[in-house]
């Protein structure tokens, strides 16, 4: 079957543009990922134009538009070329690893509207299709800035990840409650709560070297967490409830005591 006829895999794709920007998998790995971004461009039909252009070098599997309509670009077996240089959980070529999702949004740079109720829920109905067909934990199910802090907003704050954790599609618990009160760990600070919270970000799989150290790598990976998991404000401080989220989303998958053992620390952070 020539490149530009290839099937969909899933029943939710409207339709097939094949973007010729993929290659094999490493070592014939199968998914066990799906990565989702924004496409950051004012225009989605410019975005699908790249996704989908020699030139550019990048591509998806997947991208949906404004009004729910999903096109796919790669096939699922294929590795398309979306992360970057990334990482996750130890792993470095994530693009091997994973599916990717582009959805249609200017984002950060451009106004960053709200995701569309329709888009949502096409989102939401591509990846319970995906899941039908691979294998994936739902703690891999991650955004863009999770895998590539720093470098990466996308899908960013907006991104309604509890509507997709409510029709099981990844990992979510619901945000602690901000409060003034507590311990705050800012640039600068260095010691035992820090390196109890490094520890625990890079064990829940965030790539980050645990230094002692409030470094920009530590400040960056907060705000990619609380992007995903504590949107309610996004301002890189490990505060409270950026701690307690975390320990509780550890918690759910049944870590609390290796960390309480390890760094105790991080238990009264948290608290």
């Amino acid at each position: 079957m020539s490149r530009s006829a290839f099937l969909p895999d899933s029943c939710v794709v409207a339709e097939v543009v094949p973007s010729p920007n993929h290659g094999e998998r490493k070592d014939e790995r199968l998914p066990d990922m799906i990565l989702l971004h924004y496409t950051g461009m004012p225009d989605a039909k410019a975005a699908l134009e790249r996704l989908t252009s020699r030139v550019s070098q990048v591509s998806s599997h997947y991208l949906v538009f404004e009004d729910g309509r999903i096109v796919q670009m790669v096939q699922e077996s294929r590795r398309a070329w979306h992360a970057g240089v990334s990482v996750w959980a130890g792993e470095t070529d994530i693009n091997s690893s994973s599916i990717g999702i582009e959805i249609a949004n200017p984002g950060h740079d451009f106004g960053y509207p709200n995701f569309s109720p329709r888009q949502v829920a096409a989102v939401t109905a591509l990846c319970r299709s995906i899941l039908t067909r691979h294998s994936i934990a739902s703690e891999r199910v991650l955004a863009h800035s999770d895998v590539a802090p720093g470098r990466k907003q996308d899908p960013g704050e907006k991104f309604p990840w509890r509507t997709l954790h409510d029709s099981g599609i990844g990992h979510w618990v619901k945000p602690s409650p901000i409060t003034e009160a507590g311990t705050l760990l800012t640039l600068g600070d260095r010691g035992e709560a820090v390196t109890a919270l490094q520890t625990s970000l890079r064990t829940y799989g965030y790539g980050l070297a645990v230094t002692g150290a409030y470094d920009s790598a530590t400040h960056d990976v907060v705000t990619a967490f609380q992007r995903h998991f504590r949107p309610q404000r996004v301002d890189g401080l490990a505060d409270a409830s950026t701690c307690r989220t975390l320990h509780d989303l550890l918690a759910q998958r049944g870590r609390p005591r290796n960390i309480a053992a390890r760094a105790k620390a991080f238990e009264r952070l948290a608290s």
